[in-house]
């Protein structure tokens, strides 16, 4: 029995036809997913140009973040008693 070299079993054809890929191919088959996990942002030029690197980026957010955490006020919601109270 002849042994078969590795490296021919791992090669690719130097050309692929379309009658190859059955269900056809598709651009950007893979997009929406890769789009889903990435945590790129994007920012306008204008605040990119206020923030040196990301970790100026990140602090000034998460300061706006515990800012905001911190002047929200708990809403109190009626629970009719008092309508009932002051009517009767």
């Amino acid at each position: 029995m002849k042994r078969v070299k590795q490296t021919d079993q791992d090669e690719l054809r130097a050309e692929y036809k379309p009658s190859d890929f059955p269900e056809g191919l598709v651009r950007g088959k893979y997009a929406k997913r890769v789009r889903e996990s990435s945590n790129i942002v994007v920012l306008k030029e204008e605040v990119a140009q206020a923030f040196p690197n990301e970790e100026a980026v990140n602090s000034a957010l998460l300061s706006l973040i515990e800012l905001a955490q911190k002047s929200i006020r708990p809403t109190r919601r009626s629970t009719g008693r008092s309508k009932k109270l002051s009517a009767g």
